[in-house]
């Protein structure tokens, strides 16, 4: 890739990190090459195209295909130092020529197909989405003025190892079948973009939604899912994650008209929702024990206890000091009080909230006064 020189990084935590390029990038550009070579008929090995981000990109093709009614060829995503489940995956565009009038796109092997309502795209198309089908047809649009064509082109994505790189990434719990989705609204990939995780949790909640889930059922990460699947008798198949946006996630359900969310986690993440902590990462506050403390004290623990609690480096062991001082109970009704105030806090109480915590040794712990209720709404 090719950037200018202060487009190549950003800083995040302190950390210079290098930017990349989306899926949707690698097909805009594939697909300008193929049409390239089509039209032009000289071997193009390089090509540029301008990102809706305003950068500019000169990528290099790859497995360039010539016949004389097709040509097709590839760009190998880069995914700069995010940890992108399609980074060095071969993006490859195949072009024809047609009688039909315009650019006619569609994805083959390795690209997946939406299966269900509330995408980017309808049930039935490629998971190809709307800016990168745009690019696509910028670019080739661009080659077809400049070679004075004027019939209609057929685009045909494909990626070789979608398929099996697709179980790694969400589209296998939004209902797209069979690949990888073409992304991107920038066209460049911000390494470790927290917009981009808030991004693919709304995506989420848009099928939820679209399958008429009103009260949704949110697990912050694995451990919620496995709890969930265990221990709870909640239909699975309609919990959607949230990672460490509990805050972000009720805005995005207040905006969209959701009616109540019940959130299923571990103490080691709700613990800090306890103390109106909405983004549970370590890196924004890890006041857990802290946390435990105050609420263990507010159940009657000694001070000698407390200051035990304040000591402890995870929340099992905090759990084993309030079981020792016979306050585990009392403190966890008080735990979870605090999470249904900051909780209801931070929707100013439009939509109904509610959450169930447990811990990974000692299983359930307790739960909010309204969680029964939203369990029978689930």
């Amino acid at each position: 890739m090719s950037l200018q020189t202060e487009d190549k990084y950003v800083i995040k935590n302190n950390k210079k990190l290098r930017r990349g390029y989306t899926t949707g990038s690698c097909a805009a550009a594939a697909a300008k090459g193929a049409v390239e070579m089509l039209l032009g008929g000289a071997l193009t090995e390089t090509v540029e195209i301008m990102t809706p981000k305003g950068i500019l990109l000169k990528l290099s093709l790859e497995n360039i295909c010539r016949e004389k009614d097709r040509v097709s060829c590839g760009v190998v995503k880069d995914g700069g130092d995010d940890p992108d489940a399609t980074h060095g995956l071969l993006i490859c565009a195949q072009a024809s020529r047609c009688e039909e009038p315009g650019v006619h796109i569609d994805g083959g092997l390795g690209v997946g197909r939406v299966t269900l309502p509330g995408l980017d795209q309808p049930p039935g198309q490629a998971a190809i989405n709307h800016v990168p089908r745009e690019m696509i047809a910028r670019e080739v649009q661009e080659v077809c003025r400049r070679h004075g064509y004027e019939g209609g082109m057929d685009v045909l994505v494909t990626v070789p190892d979608g398929q099996e790189r697709a179980k790694k990434t969400f589209n296998p719990r939004l209902g797209i079948e069979g690949g990888i989705s073409i992304l991107g609204t920038s066209g460049i990939v911000e390494p470790m973009s927290e917009q981009a995780l808030v991004k693919s949790i709304e995506v989420e909640m848009n099928v939820r939604i679209a399958q008429g889930g009103q009260t949704l059922l949110v697990t912050p990460g694995n451990y919620g899912e496995t709890f969930l699947k265990e221990h709870m008798s909640l239909p699975f198949e309609k919990n959607m994650k949230c990672s460490n946006y509990i805050g972000e996630t009720i805005d995005l359900a207040v905006e969209k008209g959701v009616s109540g969310i019940l959130f299923v986690g571990h103490i080691g993440k709700l613990i800090k929702v306890a103390g109106g902590i909405m983004n549970t990462h370590s890196h924004c506050a890890d006041s857990r024990c802290e946390i435990m403390a105050a609420n263990a004290l507010r159940a009657g623990i000694s001070r000698e206890g407390a200051l035990d609690i304040l000591k402890t480096r995870t929340t099992d062991e905090a759990l084993d000091i309030l079981e020792r001082e016979h306050v585990l109970k009392p403190t966890m009704e008080q735990i979870a009080d605090k999470i249904q105030f900051y909780l209801e806090h931070r929707s100013y109480s439009q939509i109904e909230l509610g959450a169930v915590f447990f811990s990974s040794v000692r299983g359930y712990l307790g739960e909010t006064r309204n969680a029964r209720e939203l369990m029978k709404k689930i």
